[in-house]
């Protein structure tokens, strides 16, 4: 343990919330080390194009946005270190917390803005065209499918959630599922069944993304057919995969109280976990909205509630 390596705060995480949260906190004197983790910039950085996020009348890049917050962070004295933590004790004050790079770093107060990933179909071709009409976030993306057509992935509550949403804008949406019937809620089957514009495909798993090069964009999927193991094309100008998300947090675990798919609980209203001085903020901790602007606002919140906390 070095002296060093000791902070008043440490905030890891790299996305909106990490980010916001170490804008507000320099501007109060906290002087806060922020630990990128693995992926600096979260998961922005594999979206382009942003036209949700306040302040902007154009469409902005994902990546820009978050070079743009960290040059921010940075101009206001952010203590700004490539680094992932490994291992955490939260038993005892400070805080202290391992890196894979060996360091050991120790706070008195700790935010958690690590994030959440969205679960993938692990296919090559679908890696090539993330952001370029593969996506996991209907949300964010819906919009720029209008009168298209586009192919939801999954079979839960998120998956038929995306299906309904994107008929706000697209002229056909096929849900593509590897089961014969949904684990959606029963008010959701119902409004999926409801809707002309889905048409549900059964026992089925996606294999193939085919599309154009120069620019990249998505033409077609292969379908697999579980049943018989039959294959088929179908035509789409987008797919989005709704199997679910994976919240950044298994270091946490046993630590921090959080929820059966690991996101970290808060107090109602506020950032606080379980253990005093330490706080989460963004998706590591929201399972509903998963937004850069509201990631930003806890972020935001966290700032302000950890230097309530030293004040103390």
């Amino acid at each position: 343990m070095t002296k060093s390596n000791h902070s008043k705060l440490l905030i890891l995480g790299s996305g909106p919330a990490g980010y916001t949260a170490a804008i507000y906190a320099s501007r109060a004197m906290l002087e806060p080390t922020l630990l990128t983790g693995i992926e600096p910039g979260g998961q922005m950085t594999i979206t382009t194009d942003v036209e949700n996020y306040p302040g902007f009348a154009d469409i902005i890049q994902g990546p820009w946005l978050m070079d743009q917050m960290k040059d921010q962070a940075l101009s206001v004295g952010t203590n700004i270190v490539f680094d992932t933590i490994i291992d955490v004790d939260l038993s005892s004050k400070p805080f202290s917390l391992q890196s894979d790079s060996g360091k050991n770093y120790t706070c008195d107060a700790l935010i958690i803005s690590t994030g959440a990933q969205a679960k993938w179909l692990g296919l090559e071709s679908e890696n090539k065209f993330k952001g370029y009409g593969v996506s996991a976030c209907a949300t964010c993306d819906g919009f720029f499918y209008k009168d298209k057509t586009v192919v939801v992935v999954g079979g839960g509550n998120t998956a038929a959630e995306e299906a309904i949403f994107l008929t706000n804008f697209a002229s056909e949406v096929k849900l593509i599922h590897r089961r014969d019937s949904l684990r959606a809620e029963k008010i959701l089957q119902k409004r999926l069944m409801d809707n002309k514009k889905i048409e549900i495909i059964w026992n089925s798993e996606i294999t193939e993304i085919i599309g154009d090069e120069n620019p990249l964009s998505v033409k077609q999927v292969v379908l697999r057919n579980n049943k018989d193991d039959s294959t088929k094309k179908i035509n789409t100008d987008g797919i989005f995969v709704a199997i679910g998300h994976s919240p950044a947090s298994m270091i946490f675990k046993n630590q921090l109280n959080m929820d059966d798919k690991g996101y970290i609980f808060t107090e109602a209203d506020s950032t606080k976990t379980n253990v005093e001085g330490v706080f989460a903020a963004g998706d590591v901790t929201d399972d509903k909205y998963r937004q850069a602007v509201t990631a930003a606002g806890m972020g935001c919140m966290a700032a302000l509630e950890v230097e309530e906390f030293l004040s103390e």
